[in-house]
């Protein structure tokens, strides 16, 4: 029997598919990396999402391993070019948390326009400040958005339907795609000189890492508020606290950090910085969603060698 390793906590229904399709499902979240590559060759297919990292030295031990599924839609904590080498197939599940994570942003987007966690924890404290925290409304608005895949796609909409204006930086955003959407598309330099609001929904890669930078916030509206539920590494922290602290840049909501967990952190303790756990994808519709797909992902391809979204499949 084919045993997958579920190396990160997924809802349990993610177990109970790979048992019904006759897989053997081993348990064994929170492992350092050390315990997880002496027990890798024990696998034939591994399933993580954002805790677990499989490095090239993991991969190379996993002697049996022939997939692995991200539970979840970035694989930047998998080394797909050591997978593509071993000609292990990795798969991840790119719409399984776009709403949740989407309406992730647009909450927080509205945070920040309106101060609600300041807010809410001074009155919690008894103390009552309206004057304080003042905010700006949205309506009439310009939201810029920074990667209009999937996710980027679900904020537009939601943007639209407040009434917002909606400027797009997106390559490979063809006319008839923005036309669709009812979005404008701009160039990147177009969008940080007219938008009030800009969320980053990107991948990390090299034209992508540090690209929220001095050179970028000093072209940007000045009290500019940013909204980055996509990847910490996209971020120049120092330039950002830097921005935040001179009123350049009003607000930050940030749902990722460079480094996580995340525990300590420059922009923590700042007034107007809005900081969540990376939780953007963290419902119960999608972790049943991603847990679903992963599962069936993996038996699919054990079992019949059928492919479902994968990354490197030309390379397998």
């Amino acid at each position: 029997m084919k045993k997958v390793l579920i190396a990160d906590k997924a809802d349990s229904l993610c177990e109970k598919i790979l048992r019904e399709r006759g897989l053997e499902p081993v348990v064994k979240t929170g492992m350092k990396p050390e315990e997880l590559k002496a027990c890798a060759d024990q696998f034939d297919a591994i399933i993580v999402r954002s805790a677990t990292t499989l490095t090239r030295d993991i991969i190379e031990a996993a002697k049996n391993l022939k997939a692995v599924a991200r539970a979840g839609s970035g694989v930047d904590n998998i080394d797909v070019p050591a997978c593509s080498e071993k000609k292990v197939l990795v798969m991840n599940t790119p719409f399984g948390n776009t709403v949740s994570t989407g309406e992730h942003a647009i909450a927080m987007m509205m945070a920040l326009a309106r101060h609600i966690p300041q807010a809410n924890a001074s009155t919690h404290a008894g103390k009552w400040e309206k004057k304080k925290f003042e905010g700006v409304e949205i309506t009439g608005k310009t939201l810029g958005v920074v990667g209009c895949g999937n996710i980027g796609a679900v904020v537009a909409d939601r943007a639209l339907g407040l009434k917002m204006n909606v400027l797009v930086f997106d390559p490979a955003m063809t006319a008839g795609r923005a036309s669709a959407l009812g979005v404008k598309t701009a160039t990147l330099e177009e969008l940080y000189a007219k938008s009030d609001f800009i969320t980053y929904h990107v991948t990390i890669n090299p034209a992508t890492k540090g690209m929220l930078n001095k050179d970028a916030i000093s072209r940007m509206k000045k009290g500019v508020r940013v909204i980055n539920c996509a990847r910490g590494g996209i971020m120049a922290e120092a330039d950002i606290k830097e921005a935040l602290l001179s009123g350049q840049m009003a607000g930050l909501a940030c749902d990722v950090y460079a480094k996580e967990p995340a525990t300590e952190h420059i922009f923590f303790g700042m007034e107007n910085v809005i900081a969540t756990p990376h939780i953007a994808a963290s419902t119960k519709d999608a972790q049943v969603t991603v847990a679903r797909q992963a599962a069936e992902q993996i038996a699919d391809y054990l079992l019949t060698g059928k492919i479902t979204n994968a990354v490197n499949g030309d390379k397998i």
